[in-house]
């Protein structure tokens, strides 16, 4: 379970609410991280990603649904958040376009891609429920 009321929790709630992307870690076949930047929502318990269905992230999820999520650093490196859990696809979840709080974040994103919400959805039409279990973030230095 992850504390969200201590400081790292806290600024973990902050970028997951200004953050527009959120890079997603999955394991390939043959045991290998495979990152890539995604855009997500969250509803205060998991996080919401679409994907094409043909995804090397759809493959790799049913095989092995253990994640991480992180976002970029700061500047000067110090402001790090990895989130671990497990994802699933979410037949239940509604398509891009009839997302609102999807529509709403990444409206303008979808149009800079040269496409409606209708082709967005159609493309983009497979459902991703990352279940967070774990938080960490940069260790501290030992005082000297």
């Amino acid at each position: 379970m992850i504390d969200w009321d201590n400081d790292l929790g806290q600024r973990t709630l902050a970028r997951i609410g200004s953050e527009e992307v959120i890079w997603l870690t999955t394991i390939s076949p043959s045991g290998f991280p495979q990152p890539r930047p995604v855009w997500f929502v969250w509803d205060g318990n998991t996080f919401l990603i679409y994907s094409m269905p043909t995804a090397k992230k759809i493959m790799h999820i049913t095989k092995n649904p253990h994640v991480a999520l992180h976002f970029n650093t700061n500047a000067d490196g110090e402001d790090i958040q990895v989130i671990l859990g497990d994802a699933y696809i979410d037949a239940s979840a509604p398509p891009t376009k009839q997302n609102i709080a999807y529509s709403e974040k990444y409206g303008a994103g979808i149009l800079a891609l040269r496409m409606t919400e209708e082709t967005y959805s159609a493309t983009f039409s497979v459902a991703l429920r990352v279940v967070p279990s774990r938080l960490r973030g940069l260790e501290p230095l030992p005082e000297w």
